[in-house]
């Protein structure tokens, strides 16, 4: 596991997941792979990970979705994960937004359960449950979330939504 500069990290530390071995493509067919692997030939899966002391890792998020605020590491998972614990919300998808102040800000797509959800509650139940700079400074409400077949959501069909609707912010 390595930071954004390519430096080891330890247990209970995010980082990137690298691996190598006989079964770890070589690289990707008529493509510079000069990025997709470490300078020592290790394959950058783009998944950030942590490991504990018994080397079990446990997923984070991937490194495509992570968010930077003032210099900090956002996983958009984690605020998921929290703010659907907040009573009237059915889902949520978290992306970062090109923000001038921060460098990239969080926006969290709300899936009411009904209209007693307001801007407000969420603000306040982020603000008890999770660290300053990961609350949501953009809230918007849908009435669904695009998923693949499989149900995962799109967040880059998000981006994209909130680029199209924000063209100032590119």
């Amino acid at each position: 596991m390595i930071d954004e500069n390519g430096e080891r990290v330890g247990m209970h530390q995010a980082g990137e997941m690298c691996i190598k071995g006989p079964n770890v493509m070589s690289g990707y067919f008529n493509k510079d792979n000069s990025n997709d692997f470490t300078r020592d030939g290790y394959f950058r899966t783009g998944d950030i990970v942590s490991m504990d002391e018994k080397g079990y890792f446990t997923l984070l998020d991937r490194k495509k979705d992570m968010i930077l605020v003032s210099g900090f590491n956002v996983f958009p998972n984690e605020i998921e994960s929290v703010m659907l614990d907040c009573d009237g919300i059915v889902d949520c998808a978290v992306i970062g937004i090109p923000d001038e102040n921060q460098g990239e800000a969080v926006k969290i797509y709300i899936v009411p359960a009904d209209n007693n959800v307001t801007k407000e509650v969420i603000k306040e139940f982020a603000l008890e449950n999770l660290t300053g700079y990961k609350c949501p400074r953009h809230i918007e409400f849908v009435s669904e979330l695009p998923k693949s077949n499989v149900g995962k959501v799109l967040r880059q069909k998000l981006r994209e939504q909130h680029m199209s609707n924000n063209p100032q912010t590119l």
